[in-house]
């Protein structure tokens, strides 16, 4: 079998949608981005109350990042064979890119948690979690799902058993496994996996992803708000990644505090689940309005896509850009600069140079890697 070669960093330069390229891809990453810097800068709610759309940017807390990993699994099934990967010696050759990509992706991230931005950076548990799937990159989709649901199940038996690890941690330490559970998120890879190996092109497998993925978060949302309703003050106590129950709770209130709440980033099952669902929903959605619609949709899409297509370029722009900055910015006119000036940065660069200048370097170090012939 003969495997694709990679485009040149440049071969996008000026093209709308470069062949092959799912843009609705590209379009729900750059949503991922938009909302972590959301999260990071826009002075967001803490909790949402559907009845004040003053709380509605709430939503940005836990799921972009989640959608952010979800993705990274798209990415590694579409430049892994899509539906149909490839056997030995090609899948051998892909691994080894993969890699290479990971320890990459690591070391931008280190350099970043460097900057000391009060910032939980993200990108040393994106890249550690490349080199997890590598193994698993040819089994089936409903296997890929099993052992997610098992992340899943695990994710907050997990997350408090590291907590002791962690004890005296400062800024650094905590975001390598403890913000970031990686049995939380190994779940959000293995399912972004999974949804490159069914399938984004055929509108019947977009509107199947997008139904169930919507089902899934409605009913998961469901059952953690009946079950195990999120507390006052649970947001302002609680840590990120790291189930919490309030010190007056015990016996069965607490234990369905610490697995089913549906607080966001409190890596429960209920958490983990719903989210997963959303982001589905969302890549499938983006697929759905922008791929194979002609270049009317390509057009309307090209500005997020074009942020969508350098991710580790705007992630870590947009954290350098915090670190020079003389105070730490956090209101939502702050964000809506961040968020315009990383479109228009993205659609110049697009335009004008191709691929995003981190997205060269690191597919630079790939080709160190032989394609297949």
């Amino acid at each position: 079998m003969t495997a694709a070669r990679p485009a040149p960093p440049a071969a996008m330069r000026g093209v709308l949608v470069a062949p092959g390229r799912l843009q609705g891809v590209d379009v729900a990453r750059a949503l991922a981005l938009l909302g972590m810097m959301a999260a990071h800068i826009g002075g967001i709610a803490d909790e949402v109350d559907w009845g004040d759309p003053g709380t509605w940017s709430a939503v940005a807390h836990g799921r972009p990042s989640t959608l952010f990993a979800v993705l990274a699994g798209v990415s590694i099934g579409l430049t892994s064979g899509r539906t149909d990967p490839p056997g030995p010696p090609v899948i051998g050759r892909i691994r080894a890119r993969l890699a290479i990509r990971a320890v990459a992706v690591v070391a931008v991230g280190l350099l970043l948690m460097a900057l000391g931005t009060p910032v939980y950076v993200i990108l040393p548990t994106y890249g550690a979690l490349f080199l997890l799937v590598l193994p698993v990159l040819r089994w089936r989709p409903v296997w890929l799902l099993v052992v997610a649901s098992v992340c899943a199940l695990l994710s907050p038996v997990v997350a408090l058993a590291v907590v002791p690890l962690y004890a005296g941690a400062g800024m650094w330490e905590v975001q390598l496994g403890l913000v970031y559970p990686v049995v939380t998120f190994l779940a959000y890879v293995l399912v972004g996996l999974a949804v490159a190996r069914i399938g984004l092109e055929a509108r019947r497998a977009q509107v199947a992803l997008l139904t169930s993925g919507a089902l899934v978060a409605t009913a998961a949302y469901v059952v953690g708000n009946v079950l195990a309703p999120v507390p006052a003050g649970a947001v302002s106590q609680a840590f990120p990644g790291v189930p919490w129950a309030p010190d007056d709770s015990a016996g069965a209130s607490a234990l369905a505090q610490l697995l089913l709440s549906p607080r966001d980033h409190s890596s429960s099952v209920v958490d983990v689940v719903a989210t997963a669902g959303v982001a589905v929903a969302v890549i499938a959605l983006c697929t759905l309005l922008f791929d194979g619609r002609g270049r009317t949709a390509a057009r309307i899409a090209f500005p997020l896509a074009a942020v969508g297509s350098m991710p580790l370029t705007v992630y870590a722009g947009h954290l350098l850009v915090i670190a020079l900055l003389p105070e730490y910015p956090e209101s939502g006119t702050v964000w809506a600069w961040f968020a315009i000036g990383s479109v228009l940065f993205a659609m110049l660069w697009r335009a004008f140079l191709g691929s995003g200048p981190l997205e060269r370097v690191v597919a630079r170090l790939t080709r160190l890697v032989p394609a297949a012939r």
